[in-house]
């Protein structure tokens, strides 16, 4: 991290690569001396120092235009046939041109009286030697490259190292929930109580409870699933909780068969569901109602999750927003889609609170690559705000 931030100033990058050029200078000279050291017409050693430093300072002022090509035109799977084309071009201008003006320096400054100055000579030369100043430019371009990708491939791997703690933390958050001695202990105390007046209905909790931890540790190494595996987790979930609640909790939920194959991040409806409980059946001293709306458009699948408790007040907005404990999920959203998404919470129309996700519509897991291009998104102006929002 310290090395990011030396290099993120601009003087330092500057810095570096003058004395990158200056060292190449430096061996360019020694080299130039001592080949002209074996002929007729040797080359002094301030001259060889004149040509071989001028020439590298003038690639050291070139280089930031060529890192700026090399960013913005990738050879990049689905372009690279266009930028390997603009390569070739700038890659033959940029050479000729500063093989040219070496030899322009060496005729004007540096060559024998005898030898007269000569546009043509100097072109002649400049065509036969241009290659070397075309491989120097896509050596540039190659390291460039390298280190880009490099630098782009551990990013991915911070993210996904990322991803997979926020998944981890989710998971936890859902063990905690389910071990917390109140929630065992008044569904066994719901189960036993059932047990001398519902045999069957007793039966069934407690496969309910089976079902509901058995779901969480088979999806426990997973970052996304489908929808239909979130609803039977939610399922689970919520037949337990009516335990507690008995008639007071009722749920409905309307999900278009066309989007029970959407993949979602695992365990992100089931904190929407448990706020709404906590939050909205909790507080409400007559009947509780949860409905869970799901249903795809333009491209997205969309998922309300509306209960009938007392919404949110205007001046409770932010005290509300932090008491819902959602912080990992809008950061699990963001690191997912990056701006690309929407987690909002309106008042219900007819009285609650309505709780808004958005994310793109996909039937197949999210690649790494977009995972990542969903979070240079974010950092480059995506707005994943969570918002809190009276209508």
């Amino acid at each position: 991290m310290e090395l990011e931030r030396i290099w993120g100033h601009r003087w330092f990058r500057w810095g570096l690569i003058a004395g990158i050029w200056t060292l190449f200078g430096l061996l360019f000279a020694s080299q130039q001396y001592l080949a002209t050291s074996r002929t007729s017409r040797p080359m002094a050693w301030h001259h060889a120092l004149l040509l071989e430093l001028s020439y590298a300072y003038l690639w050291a002022i070139l280089t930031p235009l060529m890192l700026w090509i090399s960013r913005r035109f990738r050879i990049e799977r689905a372009i690279w046939f266009r930028s390997l084309v603009i390569h070739i071009f700038f890659g033959t201008l940029i050479g000729f041109t500063m093989v040219a003006i070496h030899d322009l320096i060496y005729m004007v400054y540096l060559a024998p009286s005898g030898m007269p100055f000569s546009v043509t000579r100097l072109v002649q030369l400049a065509y036969s030697f241009f290659d070397y100043g075309m491989l120097t430019y896509w050596v540039i371009l190659l390291v460039n490259n390298g280190l880009d990708y490099y630098s782009r491939y551990r990013e991915g791997e911070l993210r996904a190292s990322q991803l997979e703690a926020m998944l981890a933390q989710a998971q936890l958050q859902a063990l905690k929930m389910q071990l917390q001695p109140h929630f065992l202990f008044n569904t066994l105390h719901s189960i036993s109580a059932l047990l001398y007046k519902d045999v069957d209905a007793a039966d069934k909790m407690i496969a309910r409870l089976g079902d509901f931890l058995r779901i969480t540790l088979e999806n426990s190494g997973s970052q996304e699933v489908s929808l239909q595996e979130e609803i039977e987790f939610l399922k689970c979930y919520l037949e337990i909780e009516s335990i507690r609640f008995q008639d007071r909790l009722k749920v409905q939920m309307d999900i278009e068969p066309e989007v029970l194959k959407a993949r979602l991040p695992n365990l992100i409806l089931q904190p929407l569901v448990e706020n709404a409980i906590k939050h909205g059946i909790s507080a409400h001293a007559g009947p509780g109602r949860i409905k869970i709306h799901a249903w795809r458009r333009d491209g997205l699948l969309q998922v309300e999750v509306t209960d009938n408790g007392p919404g949110v007040q205007e001046r409770d907005r932010g005290s509300f927003k932090e008491g819902l404990g959602l912080a990992n999920t809008q950061a699990r959203l963001e690191h997912l889609y990056g701006g690309d998404h929407r987690l909002d919470m309106e008042n219900a129309p007819l009285g609650g609170l309505t709780v808004i996700l958005e994310i793109p519509f996909k039937t197949e897991p999210i690649l790494m690559k977009e995972r990542y291009r969903a979070y240079r998104g974010t950092v480059n102006g995506g707005n994943g705000a969570f918002k809190v929002a009276n209508r």
